[in-house]
């Protein structure tokens, strides 16, 4: 046993939704660099076919893409027929899509419980469910097909934001992936959680330009995340190393969650 075994990832399938920008552009980058095979899937064709022409460039791995609004259900059946015609087996999933919506209290609509809810819950279920059948036939007994759901620090904390449908949606994301754990675990499917703290990303692009400092002042560790953060964790639990976890939710934050725990007491 050493690190070249226990952390392969070469020639996976990997499916990353979001995976053109932000957090799942550095977890499609982290598994090409290590010779898989990622999808990346969005909306936005063109962030899709640079993001791609990029990874591939990097050599090892390869990167192909399908675009697909995941608002549409009938999109979500499109990903998983172009993936069983054009690889016919799924080794990892990673449901990283998300929206968010921040308005205060007094005002927040409706409409951002059904935007943000279906895109950060219900469509995980339903993506998992469609391709279900493609990760049960790239699995075998020492090396289980792997979901990996993107959370958040704030579904597992009261967010200092008045992001309520996204806090919501985080914590029912993070049990979720629980019950899918056992429901999927008879499969040869694992299913964790990584309950990501602040990254570069769109969603954070606004918030980090205002609060840097402050955000990563209040950071343990002193910064905010890194590729290599999230991607070598998404490449652990794909590995053999990650192979017997199941049902885990990881905080991957920098000890924020724990800071504000010691805060408490």
């Amino acid at each position: 046993m050493d690190n070249s075994s226990l952390f392969d990832v070469k020639g996976k399938v990997v499916l990353v939704t979001g995976g053109a920008k932000g957090i799942g552009r550095m977890i499609s980058e982290g598994f090409v660099q290590n010779g898989a095979t990622v999808y990346v899937s969005s909306r936005d064709a063109k962030a899709c076919e640079q993001a791609c022409k990029e990874l591939n460039a990097l050599g090892k791995g390869k990167a192909d893409y399908i675009t697909a609004d995941l608002y549409k259900e009938d999109d979500l059946k499109k990903i998983a027929e172009e993936l069983k015609k054009r690889e016919g087996k799924l080794d990892v999933l990673v449901n990283n899509s998300g929206s968010n919506w921040g308005e205060p209290y007094d005002t927040y609509p409706s409409a951002a419980w059904d935007r943000v809810l279906t895109l950060n819950l219900k469509r995980v279920f339903q993506l998992t469910q469609l391709l279900t059948p493609l990760l049960s036939t790239a699995s075998t007994p020492t090396s289980p097909s792997r979901v990996i759901n993107i959370g958040s620090v704030d579904g597992l904390r009261v967010p200092a934001l008045e992001t309520f449908a996204y806090s919501a949606s985080k914590a029912g994301l993070h049990h979720m992936s629980r019950v899918l754990a056992s429901h999927l675990g008879k499969r040869g499917i694992t299913s964790n959680t990584i309950a990501c703290g602040p990254f570069e990303s769109k969603m954070m692009k606004a918030t980090l330009e205002k609060h840097r400092s402050s955000i990563e002042g209040g950071v343990p560790l002193g910064r905010i995340g890194s590729m290599e953060d999230v991607a070598g964790t998404c490449i652990w639990l794909s590995s053999r190393a990650g192979a017997w976890v199941s049902g885990a939710t990881v905080a991957l934050d920098g000890g924020v969650l724990w800071r504000v725990s010691c805060r408490r007491l």
